[in-house]
């Protein structure tokens, strides 16, 4: 297994590949080096989380919604290349 793992979970009920997908995808431009690997993961009961190594970067249910990917991209940066900057993403908050 590569490092930094990153899972997003998702919900097969709701239909949520597509957001996870996509969110996986903006994730690996943005962190083309960083990152060691993306898994997609196949859950229930409207889970939508992202991981970092294990640790929970953000929960639909414990954040009540969807991440701002910029938002998300901020989590991200802040424990893969805290140095790094995300030029526009950064401004925007």
């Amino acid at each position: 297994m590569r490092t930094p793992r990153l899972e997003i979970e998702y919900c097969t009920q709701c239909r949520w590949l597509l957001r996870a997908g996509w969110t996986a995808q903006e994730l690996l431009t943005t962190f083309t080096t960083e990152l060691g690997e993306v898994a997609l993961i196949p859950g229930t009961g409207g889970v939508f989380d992202v991981r970092l190594d294990g640790e929970t970067v953000w929960s639909r249910k414990e954040q009540e919604g969807f991440p701002d990917l910029a938002v998300l991209k901020q989590l991200v940066r802040d424990r893969v290349a805290p140095e790094r900057s995300l030029g526009h993403t950064d401004r925007k908050h």
